[in-house]
């Protein structure tokens, strides 16, 4: 769409914080206007909507607004009824990339075990859930137990944090990984290259693949916009 604004500010609004284009306030597709919770929050919002399309009568999409989107998320979708959102990413424990470990070489195993085991290990003393662990691709159940913990894990985020996982963990493809961001123990740059090592293991030994690394970029950013709203939310 094409810009149709000047400028973007901030404003004080019923306890929090509103974003206004050249006075009127952004809407929702629902049609209320949004509310966020903390200025900082709402200050790098205004930054999106000051920067997207370059200047008046300039081209610019949703795209443009990533905070925006998970902000309107949270506001429209996640706080009225969490409960479902929860329940969709606790189901990512049952398939956590770290525990699907590699069969070879034994350099990668190896690699694998010092990188990602710390943060099984981390899970298992955080929320008591200790998860298996196995060598190839094949579906190893996981302990009723575990699976009840992490799913009260997920069920105690705020619901910024809850959008927050819902971009990062499927990125990422554990769960382990997005509450560890979550919980401010692990930064966004950090959780993708753990999440990419078998890939970036191979691009070492074999070369560069030009669709994967587009992919790790597009990952990459993904988790980079999840980690600054759960850093501005908090």
């Amino acid at each position: 769409m094409k810009r149709f604004w000047d400028h973007a500010t901030v404003e004080p609004k019923d306890g929090g914080f509103c974003v206004r284009l050249d006075g009127k306030p952004v809407r929702l597709p629902g049609g209320a206007s949004l509310q966020l919770p903390r200025r900082a929050l709402a200050e790098a919002i205004a930054a999106e909507w000051e920067a997207a399309g370059g200047r008046k009568g300039g081209e610019m999409g949703w795209g443009d607004v990533p905070l925006t989107r998970l902000a309107g998320t949270v506001q429209e979708r996640i706080a009225p009824d969490p409960e479902p959102v929860a329940l969709e990413l606790a189901r990512y424990a049952e398939t956590d990339l770290l525990c699907y470990r590699a069969e070879g070489p034994e350099a990668l195993v190896q690699h694998q075990h010092e990188l990602w085991q710390p943060w099984l290990d981390w899970a298992a003393h955080e929320y008591g859930a200790r998860l298996r662990v196995t060598a190839g691709v094949v579906h190893v159940p996981q302990a009723p137990q575990a699976m009840a913990a992490l799913a009260q894990a997920v069920a105690a985020q705020t619901p910024p944090a809850l959008a927050a996982l819902g971009l990062a963990v499927p990125a990422l493809g554990s769960l382990v990984l997005g509450l560890a961001m979550a919980a401010f123990r692990l930064d966004a740059e950090t959780a993708c290259t753990l999440a990419a090592l078998d890939e970036t293991f191979q691009a070492e030994r074999w070369g560069r693949d030009d669709e994967a690394e587009e992919r790790r970029r597009r990952i990459g950013e993904e988790v980079a916009v999840a980690g600054t709203f759960l850093a501005l939310s908090r």
